[in-house]
């Protein structure tokens, strides 16, 4: 949680109901708000530049696939941290998954405590991104000298 006590999202993807349920409780017991969707359409229209959070999507979904939504998301903003699992996974999988860009990849079944520390350090990456992006916007709009100045003086 956030020093003003606001969860955290996180983007849970996946089409198998249970799966979702499973990760809503896991992920709510760890502090986390979660929003639930069941494919890649309805993911993306979550996604922004702004995002706090992480996502949390299964590589095997209806009408798409994990990766290829992590590449959509990357498009948006390559710094939303992606945690792909499946229950279909292998090794060139899993390597192609994390040259792509995803954030980490596991396997089902998984321990809940597992993914919770996952998001936690995906979500701590993400709040320092979005940190570093607002102070360098805050260096470039106050860079002159005047502004940076505390004091008036003839």
């Amino acid at each position: 949680m956030t020093a003003a006590n606001v969860k955290t999202p996180v983007l849970i993807v996946d089409d198998d109901p249970a799966m979702r349920s499973a990760l809503r409780q896991w992920l709510g017991l760890a502090g986390f708000e979660t929003i639930e969707v069941s494919d890649a359409e309805a993911a993306m229209r979550h996604v922004q530049p702004s995002f706090p959070g992480c996502v949390v999507s299964d590589v095997m979904l209806n009408g798409d696939d994990g990766v290829r939504l992590m590449k959509r998301i990357a498009e948006v903003d390559a710094d939303i941290p992606v945690i792909l699992i499946t229950g279909h996974g292998d090794v060139p999988m899993a390597v192609e998954a994390m040259r792509s860009g995803a954030y980490d990849f596991v396997e089902k079944p998984f321990d809940p405590e597992v993914i919770a520390e996952l998001v936690h350090r995906a979500c701590e990456k993400r709040s320092l991104v979005l940190e570093n992006r607002s102070l360098s916007r805050r260096l470039v709009e106050e860079g002159s000298l005047e502004r940076r100045l505390l004091g008036n003086s003839p």
